[in-house]
């Protein structure tokens, strides 16, 4: 009892001094956790171990994604300081010629179009390194920018490939025929961003910017580097290698997700891929040297972050604190409601994935609800759908190490983001439910 009171003051704890910026998302992904697991123990309620190996097994967690972005974010920076998406800016400029409505649905579009390898890290390198320069040259808002990229890659992240799906896949042991009743409901949140998410914070910015079509000149203007220390590392001559090289990057990404034999980490391919951008592109060692120089900070700053969120992790589920939080859902769900299992899933499943690892929710929770819920009438498939309509607010979750890129990236507050990004995640999560309920393939209620 007393450590499940622990789990959920730790909870909100941590929610309120990230809410209220008591203090940073680093501090607070180590230090709460880490006070409440000493209560735990200090009153003799925490799992046997100790918080050395709570800690580590933590990290062992978090750190093939915590290297893997050290190395992406390298990559896609030298990318940048080599010009390689500077004709992409110009281009998407020209296009918008002014309008912000434009650049709004582009985002959408190009940031679901990305999501399809799965991956929120490629994801996020990829559209805001070609949208975030168009961004500040008309002055728009990043904040858009972050929520679209956000929302769009958890819809596509119900792809098989993509992590959840496969988790409840395995844990239900449901076959890949899942997918078929998940797409009605992926095309429509698609939509839902779009054609409504967009082009309602289009109207925001065009009334705050207005719509101005640019003239040559200042498109110019807009697309013209003047800062010498720039000019000075771009490399146009090299456009065409670094084009096809970031393509094969992340083409193989993708491939591999699809053909395991060929797959490759993606750690060792964005390493890789490193080594050959500033090989080719600074070939002189100083030049390597500076480039590493200049953008370690930022990606030190987001692994950091990675690193901190395994440590939650590790304290959060080596205590036992994780595991007392999953049998509290299922005991405070009165009898009463059994009828309506599939549903109750579906709405654990939101707090459920956010403040627990999908790890930890598929494999420590979802077993426990799967076993009442076939007693009550459910199939696995229903309970496996329910399950992974949380996911509309999984990502927006401190423990999903890509975000601190996508917020580093951004320059955003994460208690800001969260709150601007979830109104919009609740959509998506209503469309998941209502189309499922609605095709049939989740029954709303099974007589008892």
């Amino acid at each position: 009892m007393l450590l499940t009171i622990l789990a959920y003051a730790m909870i909100i704890v941590f929610m309120y001094v990230i809410m209220k910026k008591k203090m940073s998302p680093f501090t607070s992904l180590v230090i709460v956790p880490l006070i409440f697991t000493i209560i735990a123990m200090v009153t003799g309620v925490a799992k046997k171990g100790n918080i050395g190996d709570f800690v580590m097994e933590g990290v062992k967690t978090t750190s093939n994604t915590g290297i893997m972005l050290l190395f992406a974010i390298l990559y896609f920076s030298i990318m940048l300081d080599a010009g390689l998406f500077d004709p992409i800016t110009e281009k998407m400029i020209r296009f918008a010629k002014g309008d912000p409505m434009k650049v709004l649905v582009a985002t959408a579009v190009v940031a679901a179009a990305v999501s399809l390898n799965g991956d929120g890290t490629t994801t996020t390198l990829i559209t805001c390194s070609a949208f975030i320069p168009i961004y500040k040259k008309l002055d728009m808002k990043l904040m858009n920018l972050a929520v679209l990229v956000i929302l769009q890659n958890t819809i596509m992240n119900l792809l098989p490939w993509g992590g959840p799906t496969a988790r409840a896949m395995a844990v239900l042991d449901v076959g890949p025929e899942i997918l078929s009743y998940l797409i009605p409901g992926m095309i429509l949140s698609l939509l839902y961003v779009i054609c409504f998410v967009a082009p309602r914070m289009g109207k925001k910015e065009r009334a705050r910017l207005g719509i101005v079509n640019l003239t040559e000149d200042e498109i110019l203007t807009m697309t013209s580097i003047q800062d010498p220390e720039l000019i000075e590392i771009r490399r146009p001559k090299n456009f065409a290698f670094n084009g096809i090289l970031t393509i094969v990057l992340i083409a193989w990404l993708v491939a591999g997700s699809f053909i395991p034999k060929i797959g490759m980490p993606p750690l060792l391919l964005f390493l890789v891929g490193t080594c050959i951008a500033l090989m080719v592109n600074y070939p002189n060692l100083k030049d390597q040297s500076k480039r590493i120089g200049a953008n370690g900070g930022d990606a030190v700053q987001v692994v950091i972050l990675v690193f901190a969120a395994g440590i939650f992790m590790g304290l959060f589920q080596g205590s036992g604190m994780a595991d007392a939080l999953a049998m509290s859902f299922t005991k405070i769900i009165p009898q009463q409601l059994a009828g309506f299992w599939g549903l109750v899933v579906a709405l654990i499943s939101a707090p459920g994935t956010f403040f627990i690892s999908n790890d930890g929710f598929y494999f420590g929770i979802l077993p426990v609800l799967a076993e009442a819920g076939r007693s009550y009438g459910f199939s696995n498939m229903h309970l496996a759908l329910a399950s992974l309509m949380g996911q509309a607010f999984h990502l927006l979750s401190p423990l999903v190490a890509f975000i601190y890129l996508l917020l580093r990236l951004t320059g955003l507050d994460m208690g800001e983001w969260q709150k601007e990004s979830a109104k919009y995640a609740a959509g998506i999560f209503l469309i998941f439910v209502v189309t499922l309920i609605g095709l049939g393939f989740m029954p709303l209620y099974i007589p008892q």
